[in-house]
């Protein structure tokens, strides 16, 4: 919106030009997230706290700490981060590019996937939200919706198509099957996000710092002149989504004011689909969806430890670890919940760095 305005009045006040650079705007959505999150912060927990005096359901077999520690907060603090997102986004990207209005479409489908499954827990005040037949089949359906958009917005030659990190020239199509793999990039990191957020600032860290590599990624990526330079795939109108991470930069960062431990909210299933989804939705369409995995690591890590407890249990009825996912069996180890906390997002940190790296070595 606002660089349309200054489009108009640009030849007047030369000044103005400054809102036509993508680096600019990102700033601008990054603060513009923040301090949105931080002026309706409070408002919006109170009116959470009034409509769920019991706060989040909290699991039964879950940490004995966190029937006490955490019993009365209140969740679907998501709806918070998604209006910082969407505000800044609609002040400073340039509303004209499609990928934008894909990052949109994405966090409000799964975002609303998430506040479906939080208000139900609200409302029978349990920690079962909808099923997760009904659950999974939505975020499919979405997933599916959200990949035909990308593939049609994306070069043909280029839209089945990923690219392997260190390698320059080694791109594989895979043709039809890249649906079935977007659609798996989305909903698993949609949901690895969910099954990250257990702590206090525990996955809204982690996302701000996979949204800061990928702002990074999407301008490279959107500008030819870089992109040549290192030697990754040039996509027009995907430095656009600078902005949008920005946006998401800003709002976590704002949610973490309120979300830092003691938690006087929690981002519940609204916030952490909406952020996940949105994750993987960038990285496919900038194709750097296996960039996502290392970067985003300590999410598939968490979700790994799911996977491999479930199946170990079943195959020969023990846990492999005290409880998953991987934070709560270090609870459960007797480490302080900020331990836990920051050693993650030393990792995470870790992680980006090494993913970053692999842009300049090929």
């Amino acid at each position: 919106m606002i660089k349309y305005l200054a489009y108009e009045y640009q030849s007047v006040f030369s000044f103005l030009n400054i809102f036509s650079y993508i680096t600019f705007r990102a700033g601008a959505a990054i603060l513009t997230g923040l301090f949105f999150s931080l002026i309706f912060g409070n408002y919006l927990i109170n009116k959470l706290s009034l409509i769920q005096p019991q706060g989040q359901p909290i699991r039964d077999d879950g940490p004995e700490t966190h029937i006490i520690a955490k019993k009365g907060t209140p969740t679907m603090g998501g709806l918070l981060i998604i209006l910082s997102i969407l505000v800044s986004v609609f002040l400073w990207a340039d509303l004209r590019n499609n990928f934008i209005w894909i990052s949109i479409i994405t966090i409000l489908l799964f975002g609303l996937i998430g506040f479906a499954d939080d208000y139900k827990k609200v409302k029978t005040n349990s920690s079962r939200g909808i099923s997760s037949l009904v659950r999974v089949s939505f975020q499919i359906l979405f997933g599916l919706l959200v990949t035909y958009l990308i593939v049609l917005n994306l070069d043909p030659i280029i839209s089945n198509s990923m690219t392997l990190p260190f390698f320059k020239n080694l791109i594989i199509d895979f043709g039809f099957f890249y649906f079935f793999i977007s659609i798996f990039i989305i909903i698993g990191s949609a949901n690895s996000v969910n099954l990250t957020d257990g702590l206090d600032g525990l996955a809204i860290v982690p996302v701000m710092i996979v949204s800061m590599s990928f702002l990074l990624i999407v301008y490279i990526s959107g500008n030819k002149l870089f992109a040549n330079y290192l030697l990754i795939q040039y996509i027009p109108g995907t430095g656009e989504l600078a902005v949008f991470c920005g946006s998401l930069i800003g709002a976590a960062l704002g949610f973490l004011w309120f979300n830092a431990p003691p938690a006087k909210v929690f981002m519940g299933d609204t916030g952490s689909l909406a952020l996940g989804s949105s994750l993987g939705t960038t990285a496919i369409m900038c194709k750097h969806e296996i960039l996502l995995a290392i970067i985003g690591g300590l999410f598939v890590l968490e979700t790994f430890s799911v996977v491999l407890q479930v199946i170990i249990f079943k195959i020969t009825g023990k846990r492999v670890f005290l409880m998953a996912p991987l934070h709560h069996h270090f609870e459960k180890k007797g480490w302080a919940e900020s331990t836990i906390v920051i050693r993650f997002w030393i990792i995470t940190i870790v992680l980006a760095l090494i993913g970053l790296s692999t842009l300049r070595i090929r």
